[in-house]
């Protein structure tokens, strides 16, 4: 369990990583934008490596409790899996953040460390079982699997064309509900 201390400054790293990407990542801006000491950072984080590996880790927490709030407003499996992957495509402050941090995150996996690949392995292949799950709530018969890495793909996707301005929030989510119903009615 976080405490508050560290919650706050992975708070401020997800916005410095979603500002200036995870290459620009100073500890010393991060401590200024968070409000602390760099030492405070070292101390909880051990090293920038650490630091980007729990932010990781923060940011899909993060998106697990939006996520799960939504669905439990869903009526039924499908209207649950539909939020699970909807909630993404938000024009909220939180989710914005959160999914600009994410794609930074993965575009900097392709020059960082192994250690971020398989942390960024780790996080989508719990995200994409999620999906799938879901998935096999509504048609038990469906290639569950597949059909979740084609969806959780096709929401990064759309979010970040969404988030670069190249396509309108509500053309990304009636993109996203397509493609949920090919993969829903396909079979």
């Amino acid at each position: 369990m976080a405490s508050d201390r560290q919650v706050l400054i992975m708070e401020a790293a997800v916005r410095v990583i979603a500002r200036s990407g995870v290459r620009g990542l100073r500890v010393e801006q991060l401590a200024a934008e968070a409000g602390v000491s760099t030492a405070l950072i070292y101390y909880h984080f051990k090293d920038r490596s650490g630091l980007i590996r729990r932010t990781l880790d923060f940011v899909s927490d993060r998106a697990v409790a939006y996520t799960d709030e939504a669905i439990a407003r869903a009526d039924d499996a499908r209207g649950e899996l539909e939020q699970m992957l909807l909630t993404e495509l938000q024009d909220t402050p939180g989710v914005r953040e959160n999914s600009t941090a994410w794609g930074e995150l993965r575009a900097s996996a392709v020059f960082e460390s192994d250690d971020l690949r398989d942390a960024l392995a780790r996080s989508t292949r719990s995200w994409v079982t999620d999906v799938a799950e879901a998935i096999r709530a509504v048609r038990p018969d469906a290639n569950a699997e597949d059909a979740a890495e084609r969806l959780t793909a096709l929401v990064e996707g759309l979010s970040e064309r969404w988030l670069s301005g190249s396509l309108a929030l509500e053309r990304a989510r009636e993109l996203l509900r397509g493609g949920i119903a090919v993969e829903l009615d396909a079979g």
